[in-house]
């Protein structure tokens, strides 16, 4: 059994649904505070549904979510994010017709601690070149995934689900967002993370949790990833 009363955030036997598809078959983990924890796997391994049922945007969905020991089951998605949990989705989510201002300013701070706009820009000093003059789908696809890490670091939220945080961007841009991760980790931030880019994953990552099939079948941590590598080669098919 897991024990929520040391981990900030514990899944056990977590199963979801879209609609009659069954895609998680008892997941289970645990993010303790101040972690980076990396869920690896294929296309359809069910990570990103596994932060979908975190946040409530899953509507079939049973087992135990518990966060800083409170049961997330049966909560709506608003009151999550109010708990103190954002989501930066793979697909970024950026208004399309807002400024980069407008969209940093939209949502609201769900919990004391947001970053202020000042302490973005020293995070995201790209930003703070394209504050009122672009709209956010004119920026590259770097600057969007900038933009939508800064955004929820707005909110307060005390762990942030990041999905596919790399996903077609340029090296360098990569880089930076490992730098952030990393400088994010340094402030007390706890941070869970969906990629399947296993070399970018292990410049940031604590631990690793491995998922086949809608199921965790692995789990490593950072210093046991040398003498793994031919098993993740097998797992993730790198």
């Amino acid at each position: 059994m897991l024990d929520p009363r040391t981990a900030l955030l514990a899944v056990e036997n977590l199963q979801a649904w879209y609609g009659e598809s069954h895609i998680l078959h008892g997941v289970n983990f645990e993010v303790y505070p101040g972690e980076v924890v990396t869920l690896l796997g294929r296309n359809g391994a069910g990570k990103t549904t596994t932060l979908k049922s975190i946040m409530g945007i899953v509507a079939k969905r049973t087992g135990s979510i518990r966060f800083e020991g409170r049961e997330l089951i049966g909560l709506p998605s608003n009151r999550i994010a109010r708990a103190g949990i954002a989501l930066c989705p793979e697909e970024r989510g950026i208004f399309a017709s807002l400024s980069v201002e407008e969209n940093l300013l939209l949502p609201p701070v769900v919990k004391a601690g947001g970053l202020s706009l000042d302490r973005i820009f020293e995070l995201f000093p790209n930003l703070k070149e394209r504050l009122g003059s672009s709209q956010g789908t004119k920026l590259s696809g770097g600057e969007q995934q900038m933009l939508a890490i800064a955004r929820i670091l707005r909110t307060g939220a005390r762990l942030l689900l990041l999905d596919e945080p790399t996903e077609g961007l340029a090296p360098v841009i990569i880089q930076q967002i490992g730098n952030t991760i990393r400088a994010l980790k340094a402030q007390g931030f706890t941070i869970l993370l969906v990629e399947q880019n296993f070399r970018f994953a292990a410049t940031v990552a604590d631990r690793y949790y491995v998922m086949e099939h809608g199921r965790v079948v692995d789990k490593l941590l950072s210093s046991e990833l040398e003498q793994n590598l031919n098993k993740l080669h097998d797992y993730l098919g790198v």
